[in-house]
């Protein structure tokens, strides 16, 4: 198909590639070959800038807006690279927060299509090789790029980054990166290359052994953000952290709301000393800033992002058990007395058992898809929350879900929005 608008641009990428937010595992390419022979094709462009290689299984979206933002406040000309997008493809690839030009999506795809066809490269194959190319070419200082799914196996992992970040280790897409944490610890470790530092955020026994020896082998120094800061307090959104060795507690006021930036926030502060330490030039008061402004330098959503009040309306893209498990935690902390209104859909290829046993049954359940081939159908799930004693109405689109949940919600309830990006990206 002709490629000449930026519509048929993405109609063709959307519809002709292999997509994995549409189709799934098939989607998924075990090995780095395609990835490999794009870049190739175009120069290698993923050797012209300098980058950081975010991982995880939580909060790595997070993670990696925090560190452009407070690249950008120290005055850095930076790229962001990150999956999967809400509501515009371009949101994918940023230059200082801007999105890529619609004309270079159109140019590039046009451009390197007759070839693209000839190995068949996937959705997720080839945006990277564009993200790579468009960096290239504004010539940024830094791109912090975030991995899709896993880390070992994953398109992004054809760069040599100056630094590489973990953020932590949970179960999810377990059909391809293994059914133990160790297993996906393994794939996330991945990559890390060799005499490069590497920053992991939270670690359990089981997984910290395995960062370990992979550091080792790769002559890689290893820094584990939990042993050099912990939160003492937060309040709404000011955490108040001690810095272990220094003995001194920060505040920074977060951009982004939620309990897990409790988590998320030393890993960025421990990948900052680290970039420090390779002479990039940033300041306290950069941090601070880019803490604070990541939402307006980055245009990041869906992280207990509250979009309406009275009742409250919250989306968060929490999926899979940990991230449930912290939004639970915020209602807790947030809306002790209120009633809880939930509309949550989720695909159909991650069990879902770990997720419903958290759920509490007294609350408000309305249970809803999104219209993609992926989603589990609200029947299903309806039938899985049944088996919990969680009792829920169908809804055939999130935003009927949404209309019933404010008509039956009163004035200091709380609706929250989660399971799944695209449901989310559904809104209107």
């Amino acid at each position: 198909m002709a490629v000449s608008t930026y519509e048929e641009t993405l109609e063709y990428l959307y519809r002709q590639l292999p997509m994995f937010s549409r189709i799934g595992v098939a989607a998924y390419k075990k090995d780095l070959g395609n990835t490999l022979s794009l870049c190739n094709h175009i120069g290698n462009p993923q050797t012209k800038f300098k980058s950081v290689h975010v991982a995880g299984t939580n909060g790595k979206g997070s993670v990696s807006h925090f560190l452009a933002s407070i690249f950008q406040e120290a005055g850095f000309k930076t790229g962001l690279y990150t999956s999967p997008h809400i509501h515009d493809f371009r949101e994918r690839i940023r230059v200082n927060g801007q999105m890529i030009d619609t004309e270079f999506v159109v140019d590039f795809v046009s451009g390197i299509k007759s070839f693209s066809e000839s190995i068949q490269p996937s959705f997720f194959e080839l945006t990277v090789a564009m993200a790579f190319k468009f960096f290239e070419e504004e010539k940024v200082d830094i791109a912090v790029i975030e991995t899709g799914l896993g880390g070992r196996l994953d398109s992004t992992n054809v760069i040599h980054p100056e630094l590489s970040v973990i953020t932590n280790i949970g179960y999810d897409h377990v059909n391809m990166l293994g059914d133990t944490l160790e297993k996906i610890a393994f794939e996330k470790a991945g990559i890390i290359k060799k005499d490069t530092p590497v920053v992991v955020g939270q670690s359990l026994p089981e997984t910290k052994i395995v960062f370990q020896e992979k550091a080792e082998q790769m002559h890689s120094p290893l820094v584990f953000a939990e042993d050099k800061w912990k939160c003492l307090s937060h309040h709404k959104n000011d955490f108040t952290f001690l810095n272990k060795e220094e003995g001194k507690t920060h505040t920074y006021n977060s951009g982004l709301a939620g309990l897990y930036q409790q988590f998320n926030i030393p890993t960025v502060l421990v990948a900052v000393e680290e970039m420090k330490t390779l002479g990039w030039n940033i300041e306290e008061k950069d941090i601070q800033k880019g803490i604070q402004e990541v939402v307006l330098n980055t245009g990041i959503g869906g992280r207990w992002q509250k979009i309406e009040e009275h009742p409250d309306i919250i989306l968060d893209v929490a999926h899979n058990e940990d991230g449930i498990k912290q939004v639970l935690g915020q209602l807790k902390e947030e809306y002790p007395r209120s009633n809880w209104h939930f509309i949550m859909g989720f695909v159909n290829d991650k069990p879902l058992d770990k997720v419903l046993a958290l759920l509490p049954k007294d609350q408000h359940y309305y249970f809803t898809k999104a219209h993609i081939s992926r989603a589990l159908e609200t029947n299903e799930l309806c039938m899985l929350a049944a088996g919990f004693g969680i009792a829920g109405k169908e809804y055939d689109h999130v935003n009927l879900a949404l209309n019933a949940a404010k008509q039956n919600a009163g004035q200091s309830d709380v609706i929250v929005i989660c399971g799944s990006f695209f449901i989310i990206a559904e809104l209107t």
